[in-house]
């Protein structure tokens, strides 16, 4: 992925992002933090839940929203780069890996 930082202050940060097609993120969460992402071009997969068994798929023009301390990782599951914009919310540090989605 290819951040690139719009602003950011004490409570926020926005950004862009491009993910290459095909991509896949390790499992993670971003803490206190919540996360809106509006796509602008190609596809994004956020899988979540027990065992990683839910997922949403947004393409140009959705928003996907990431609630505080959600275990998820994302994907672009499309043939081109995914374009996105992020805007991210809270204090404290804002990315904790983990080994994998919460238990089922």
């Amino acid at each position: 992925m290819d951040r690139q930082q719009a602003f950011a202050t004490e409570g926020t940060w926005s950004g862009f992002v491009r993910t290459e097609a095909g991509m896949v993120s390790g499992w993670h969460h971003h803490g206190g933090c919540e996360s809106v992402i509006y796509v602008l071009t190609g596809a994004i997969r956020v899988e979540f839940g027990p065992d990683g068994a839910e997922a949403v798929v947004a393409g140009p023009g959705d928003f996907v929203y990431v609630p505080k301390d959600v275990v998820h990782r994302e994907s672009n599951p499309s043939a081109e780069p995914a374009d996105i914009v992020v805007v991210r919310s809270g204090t404290g540090q804002s990315l904790f890996n983990v080994d994998g989605p919460e238990p089922g």
